[in-house]
C-alpha cells in the first residue's frame, strides 16, 4: 500500500519528481535484472564499423613510398547466442555476458542448438576456463575495440551500486513517445564500470552520463555513458547509449547498444548491438524454452 500511495502522489506532482523515489524505482528494477538474467537467453546480432590501416604492403622506392595510405572501413557481422552468468572467482558474485558465436558475415560457425548448450555449460559449470574460451572464441574473429557488459549496465544502479555514484535530476525529455525525467549521474569508483577490450588489453573506468526514466512511473528507459582519458599523446573517449524494454517476463532487457571507440575526436570503431526477444530456460541437459503467451488485448465497452 505504501508503494501504491508514493506512485499516486508520485504522478500527481509529476513537475516536481522525488530523485529518491526514481532511484528506488531504478533499483528495484536492476535487481529484478539481477534475478532473472542468468534465467534467460537471446540471440545477438553485433555490426562492427571500424577503421583499420591500409594494406602492409608498401612501395618501396619513388614518392609513392612516402605516401601515408589511408585508412579502409571494415564492416563485421557476428550473430551469438548470448545470456548472463556470474563468475565464480568473483566475491561479489557479479554478472557478466555470456556470448557464444553462431555466425561470422554470414557463414555459420556452429548451430544455435550447440550454442545453447555450450552457454548452459557456462553458465553452471565450476570452472572459469570456460569463460574464458568465450572471450577468445569471440576476440578471435577479429573485432576491435569491444565492449562487454554494456547490455547489462543496469545493473551499476542497484541500491550498493548506488552508493558509489552521485545523481541529479537535470530536465526532460522525450524518448519515444514516452516523456523522461533526465538524471545525470557519475561513479566514484571504477569497479561498476564497464569492461573494455581494446586491443590486447582490458580495462575498466568509472563512467559518467545520463539516465532517462519515464515520467509517469520512473521505468528506466535508457542509459547514456562515457568515459575519456588520455593515452599515448591522444585522447581517447568511449561512449555508449544502452535502450531498454520490458519483456513478457517481468523485467528489463536491453534492446540495442549502440558503442562508439573514439580518438582525438574521430570514430574509429562503432558497435551496434541488437537483441532478439529474450527467453527463460532451465539450464539441464537440455535447455527447455517457456514461452509467454500474449495475452488479448481487451475488450471495447460497449456504448449504450
Amino acid at each position: 500500500m505504501l508503494l501504491v500511495a508514493a506512485l499516486i502522489a508520485f504522478t500527481q506532482d509529476a513537475t516536481h519528481p522525488s530523485l529518491p523515489f526514481l532511484l528506488s524505482r531504478v533499483a528495484e528494477e536492476a535487481e529484478m535484472l539481477q534475478q532473472s538474467a542468468p534465467k534467460s537467453l537471446t540471440q545477438e546480432t553485433l555490426e562492427q564499423r571500424s577503421l583499420m590501416p591500409a594494406t602492409r604492403f608498401r612501395p618501396r622506392i619513388g614518392k609513392a613510398a612516402t605516401v601515408v595510405q589511408p585508412l579502409r572501413l571494415v564492416v563485421r557481422q557476428i550473430i551469438s547466442e548470448y545470456s548472463v552468468g556470474t563468475l565464480k572467482e568473483s566475491a561479489l558474485q557479479n554478472l557478466t555476458e555470456l556470448r557464444q558465436v553462431v555466425s561470422v558475415d554470414g557463414r555459420r560457425v556452429q548451430s544455435a542448438e550447440r550454442a545453447r548448450h555450450a552457454l548452459s555449460l557456462g553458465i553452471t559449470a565450476p570452472d572459469d576456463r570456460i569463460r574464458k574460451r568465450m572471450l577468445e572464441d569471440f576476440a578471435r574473429h577479429g573485432l576491435v575495440d569491444i565492449a562487454t557488459d554494456y547490455g547489462i549496465f543496469l545493473l551499476a544502479f542497484s541500491k550498493r551500486g548506488l552508493e558509489n555514484m552521485k545523481v541529479a535530476i537535470a530536465g526532460e525529455e522525450p524518448v519515444g513517445a514516452d516523456a523522461a525525467w533526465v538524471l545525470n549521474w557519475r561513479q566514484t569508483s571504477p569497479d561498476g564500470g564497464v569492461l573494455e577490450f581494446l586491443g590486447n588489453q582490458a580495462s575498466r573506468r568509472a563512467l559518467q552520463g545520463r539516465l532517462l526514466v519515464r515520467q509517469s512511473d520512473g521505468l528506466p528507459l535508457r542509459i547514456q555513458s562515457w568515459s575519456e582519458h588520455p593515452q599515448a599523446g591522444h585522447v581517447v573517449r568511449d561512449e555508449a547509449t544502452v535502450d531498454y524494454i520490458q519483456s513478457p517476463h517481468g523485467f528489463l532487457t536491453p534492446a540495442s547498444v549502440v558503442h562508439r571507440h573514439i580518438i582525438d575526436g574521430q570514430v574509429i570503431t562503432e558497435n551496434l548491438y541488437r537483441y532478439e526477444p529474450f527467453k527463460m530456460f532451465t539450464a539441464d541437459a537440455e535447455i527447455k524454452f517457456t514461452e509467454l503467451e500474449t495475452p488479448p488485448l481487451p475488450l471495447a465497452p460497449i456504448k449504450k
